[in-house]
């Protein structure tokens, strides 16, 4: 007989382990656990079900440990400033959490162009939560005008719209009209 090299017998341990993992049991009842399909994804849920209703996700997701900034004061109530995880992402906040809810607030990168809306502010880069820049006027909520690229101070040669929006397309970059009714498009200089 052939001895087994030592990467045969790992093979084998992490198949047996894979396995164990899919008969495991359920700890409310002691029956098996099956995987169960949602809209959120696949989950192992109770084999009992509905008498009873064990559910855990498959895949635990990452979480980080609050990490406190060394020298950061809270400007509200003098402790110490973390790096914190939340549903829309990390953050920074106060570590003395539920007796303050003092939370930084990401300055927004304001482009040198006048909003062609209201005339007053100028327009600012911004993120929504699903990560995607746009860009919108700094007196919001008086002033809704938004664009989704970026935008140039250059007047519109045929609608006279005080700016255009830079794209990157196949031709290369692009300034065009963010006006509905305008179609002008030229390549940038």
């Amino acid at each position: 007989m052939s001895k087994k090299a030592p990467s045969d017998l790992s093979l084998f341990s992490q198949y047996q382990h894979a396995l164990q993992k899919a008969d495991e049991i359920c700890p409310d009842c002691g029956a098996q656990l099956q995987h169960k399909q949602s809209k959120k994804g696949t989950f192992l849920g109770c084999s009992n079900y509905p008498a009873c209703q064990y559910t855990r996700p498959i895949h635990e997701q990452e979480r980080i440990e609050q990490q406190v900034l060394p020298g950061s004061v809270c400007p509200a109530c003098g402790a110490l400033l973390a790096v914190k995880q939340g549903r829309y992402g990390l953050f920074i906040g106060c570590t003395n959490y539920p007796a303050c809810h003092h939370i930084e607030e990401d300055k927004p990168k304001t482009v040198e162009v006048p909003c062609p809306q209201c005339h007053q502010g100028l327009l600012q880069e911004r993120t929504n939560r699903f990560g995607k820049t746009f860009y919108s006027c700094e007196h919001y909520p008086r002033c809704k005008y938004i664009v989704n690229y970026q935008p140039v101070a250059k007047t519109c040669p045929e609608c006279a719209w005080p700016i255009l929006v830079k794209r990157i397309m196949a031709q290369g970059e692009i300034l065009i009209c963010p006006e509905k009714k305008c179609s002008y498009k030229t390549k940038s200089v």
